[in-house]
């Protein structure tokens, strides 16, 4: 058994495209219940390249070059025409981590157009938690042979939100440069109030809870990883705009694929 550590060069650059869908979706509000197949999203975000520092760690920038709403042919116009305005404004958001060789974000910002407060929240929440679990994963410090087990325990903040997440990996198979791993994951997070003064909008969440599992391919010289998850998430939440409030619950059935390739992301985000 060996330590399991990236081994990232100087000027390293990585595109992955991350595909999320959404084959069922149960919206419970006010006016009722509807059973949906909800729109999905195709991001195409760049990282790199790399630049090794002299504390032996790596700074990446990561940036967003394509965002593409999915939608089912059955939508409605008014649906389709929400959701490929929120893919638009995710265009160009990103901003800069430091990791060290197990993969540990050391320090992070987002750039500018991840502070646009148009941004579709909810979305961009989901692409950063997927990123956090699957597109970089934290190595243990000790050694670990095939069949080896361990978990990361971390809590996210995102925009207010704090979130806990359990990530457990197994080692199913090593490869040249590389892992394939079995990945579970576990969020949820504490009843919480976020405000959002500008917007005039207050959100409050009463509760959350995510489970999804599948497998990845981990390479020790890239800066990302690929594969495939599916699960389930529901979530209850209240949004009080303009004096009035509704509640709103969520459960939805989702799948998510993340592919790599080396290269520029913009040329990927043409094809």
């Amino acid at each position: 058994m060996v330590p399991l550590r990236y081994t990232i060069a100087e000027g390293a650059t990585t595109t992955s495209t991350m595909v999320l869908s959404i084959p069922a979706q149960t919206t419970i509000t006010g006016e009722g219940e509807a059973l949906t197949k909800a729109p999905g999203l195709r991001v195409v975000i760049s990282s790199g390249p790399a630049v090794k520092l002299g504390n032996g760690n790596t700074r990446v920038n990561i940036r967003i070059v394509d965002a593409t709403a999915v939608i089912p042919q059955e939508s409605e116009v008014e649906v389709e025409h929400n959701f490929a305005k929120s893919a638009e404004l995710l265009q160009d958001v990103g901003g800069w981590i430091e990791i060290d060789d197990r993969g540990v974000v050391q320090r992070s910002e987002l750039n500018q157009a991840a502070k646009n407060p148009d941004l579709p929240i909810r979305l961009l929440m989901t692409i950063l938690q997927v990123r956090s679990s699957l597109a970089r994963v934290v190595f243990p410090i000790e050694p670990i042979g095939t069949g080896g087990r361990w978990e990361t325990r971390k809590r996210i903040e995102m925009f207010g939100f704090e979130i806990e997440q359990v990530d457990r990996y197994t080692i199913t198979e090593t490869v040249r440069d590389g892992l394939k791993l079995r990945v579970e994951i576990a969020e949820s997070a504490p009843r919480q109030t976020v405000s959002f003064q500008e917007e005039g909008m207050k959100l409050q969440l009463e509760s959350l809870s995510v489970n999804a599992q599948g497998d990845l391919v981990v390479d020790f010289d890239a800066l990302e990883s690929s594969g495939r998850i599916e699960g389930r998430a529901t979530e209850v939440l209240s949004v009080e705009r303009d004096g009035r409030k509704e509640r709103i619950e969520l459960d939805s059935v989702f799948q998510i694929d993340i592919t790599v390739q080396q290269g520029s992301g913009e040329a990927l985000a043409r094809e």
